[in-house]
């Protein structure tokens, strides 16, 4: 049962036992307890993305709000060409890529860590190709060849959970213990990148907020954020803009959700995160500032 008590953020924040960096291709993040969290910028290049679709749909667009992210204070950027948002339908392969890979190489070619934010295993190796240092599945690296794409290369991985597809994830999302199964999940997952060869050094693990989740589902895996960290690996957060911060404080669009997302990062940064994805890079930098000083 889900405690209906107030959690105690207060609470001195759990050991983070695993690796001291997060290995992404060229680059090298520290990710221990006393590092400063990072911020993973969201640029999507869809037309129909829950929160910002549209917004920068054009290749020129798309690499104007990149830019923007990076001096706001992002350390890496998420680029995404389909929409995994409930009911979203799916493209094409050609599509996918025709949004994103020319999005990737010019940001990778301004020296900007790139992530691609794809379940398919041919875009993921032409991003790589184009300059991604990271790969962000939804699927976990589930998708037959997704796993070898990955370990072929020196990329890092966020493996997230995800109960369903996205287009019937939120239906009705059934668990007996959601901790229990999201963890037993990722370790899994991450057990099998590692036999096929890549290094732990390059794994995140994501629970997959809103994915296949209901509200209580979403509020236990924060709460209990301490059982992912215990496998060993950094954890990414990605409440940004999210439903269920629509269901807790009424606000019915997601643009209006800036305050709880940032509320909701700097939960999860104090609960052991030590990556959070995000729409508002801004607002969560200057939060994060102002949290880290009044913590140390």
């Amino acid at each position: 049962m889900l405690s209906q008590s107030i959690p105690d953020f207060t609470a001195q924040t759990p050991a983070y036992v695993g690796k001291a960096v997060w290995r992404t291709g060229r680059f090298s993040w520290p990710v221990r307890m006393e590092d400063r969290p990072l911020v993973m910028g969201i640029v999507n290049v869809t037309p129909d993305s829950f929160s910002d679709g549209g917004q920068h749909m054009t290749t020129e667009l798309a690499i104007r709000h990149g830019e923007l992210l990076i001096a706001e204070g992002a350390d890496m950027l998420d680029v995404g060409g389909e929409s995994t948002r409930p009911g979203a339908p799916e493209v094409s392969v050609e599509t996918e890529l025709a949004r994103v890979l020319p999005v990737i190489r010019a940001l990778a070619a301004a020296g900007h860590c790139v992530s691609i934010d794809s379940r398919r295993p041919d875009v993921m190796r032409e991003a790589i190709v184009a300059g991604a240092s990271i790969v962000n599945d939804v699927m976990a690296l589930t998708a037959p060849g997704a796993v070898a794409v990955c370990a072929e290369s020196d990329v890092g991985v966020v493996l997230m959970h995800m109960q369903g597809q996205p287009r019937t994830m939120q239906a009705a999302p059934v668990y007996g213990n959601v901790v229990a199964e999201v963890s037993e999940f990722l370790r899994l997952r991450a057990l099998v990148c590692v036999t096929e060869g890549m290094s732990r050094e390059r794994i995140a693990l994501d629970p997959g907020f809103g994915f296949g989740k209901t509200l209580e589902h979403n509020l236990e895996l924060t709460q209990q954020l301490h059982r992912l960290l215990a496998l060993g690996y950094p954890v990414l957060a990605g409440w940004s803009r999210k439903g269920t911060l629509g269901r807790l404080t009424g606000r019915t669009l997601a643009v209006e959700r800036v305050h709880a997302s940032v509320a909701a990062a700097l939960v999860c940064v104090q609960r052991g995160a030590r990556i959070v994805r995000v729409h508002d890079v801004a607002a969560t930098v200057d939060a994060l500032k102002v949290w880290r000083a009044m913590s140390l």
